[in-house]
């Protein structure tokens, strides 16, 4: 007996290519049905190989399935078809300082998401959890919407950003037993649907909202940097007045990001500066009254 092959997914990519080829030149777009990462092909295909030159062009990877998504610190992202929009943005990137890159994509794809306006009252339903991950606050408590993954390379003076984004369409019950997904690789929050509070869109209909939104913000970033997403990032903080501890066991008070994208940490010490690629942080669960555990 045959398995029936999966109803095709529509993607939007000649919409997506009209509207970002004129401030792109050279981008494509590009749909793969399944890979095991799409951040890893765009590494692999920019450095090139033995007898294939790199690619450093721009270049959108949607990937329907991941086998070994990637998230940051090494943890696994998990996927499926349909229920989750994957995909990486890769393109030569030059700012003056690479410090807030994460933020500044949150905060874009959050704002094309759900829009904040002078009359919305109280805080957004997604908010933003230094450094990557966005969070959709539920009557349930919080949950993992996003996460993001920021890596870089270097070839002939060419350096190339790869913006990796993870978003559950649906909630999807991971299964700790399951091979691929062991149980250190769960999220430590729930994961959450963007459905719950869009229920009319899809992984294509996401997909055209937020890409050209967000190749605007990431190519102001490379000429103004962190500074000007500062307050837009600080309307959102998840983290902002709450007890954190970090990974290196030091505890504190989140007080925001700084200018640079630094999270600001006062501890018995005093004011830190803590920067993604030192430490992760999480909320203390005392601290919590929302009823999230530690990320």
């Amino acid at each position: 007996m045959s398995i029936p092959s999966p109803t095709p997914i529509r993607w939007p990519a000649e919409a997506l290519w009209e509207a970002l080829a004129p401030s792109l030149p050279g981008f494509t777009v590009e749909v793969l049905p399944e890979i095991d990462s799409s951040n890893t092909e765009l590494m692999r295909r920019f450095r090139g190989s033995p007898g294939v030159e790199p690619r450093p062009e721009p270049l959108l990877l949607v990937a329907e399935q991941q086998t070994a998504g990637r998230g940051r610190l090494g943890r696994q992202w998990q996927s499926r078809r349909g229920d989750s929009l994957t995909f990486s943005l890769g393109l030569p990137l030059a700012p003056t300082d690479w410090s807030g890159l994460s933020l500044v994509a949150g905060v874009s794809v959050a704002d094309s998401l759900e829009p904040l306006t002078p009359s919305q009252g109280g805080k957004p339903r997604i908010g933003l959890k230094w450094p990557n991950d966005l969070w959709l606050s539920t009557p349930q408590g919080e949950r993992k919407l996003a996460g993001i993954l920021v890596e870089t390379a270097s070839w002939e003076g060419i350096r190339y950003v790869v913006i990796g984004i993870g978003i559950n369409i649906r909630a999807v019950a991971l299964d700790p037993a399951a091979p691929t997904a062991p149980a250190a690789a769960l999220p430590a929050i729930p994961p959450g649907g963007l459905q719950e509070l869009l229920p009319e869109l899809d992984a294509p209909a996401v997909l055209l909202r937020i890409i050209p939104p967000l190749v605007q913000a990431v190519q102001a970033f490379e000429r103004f940097g962190f500074a000007p997403f500062q307050a837009r990032f600080a309307a959102r903080d998840v983290l902002a007045g709450r007890a954190v501890q970090l990974s290196d066991g030091t505890t504190g008070t989140a007080h925001g990001a700084g200018e640079n994208g630094a999270l600001l940490v006062h501890t018995a010490a005093g004011m830190k500066e803590i920067t993604s690629s030192e430490v992760s942080v999480r909320p203390v669960a005392a601290h919590n009254p929302q009823g999230a555990r530690p990320c």
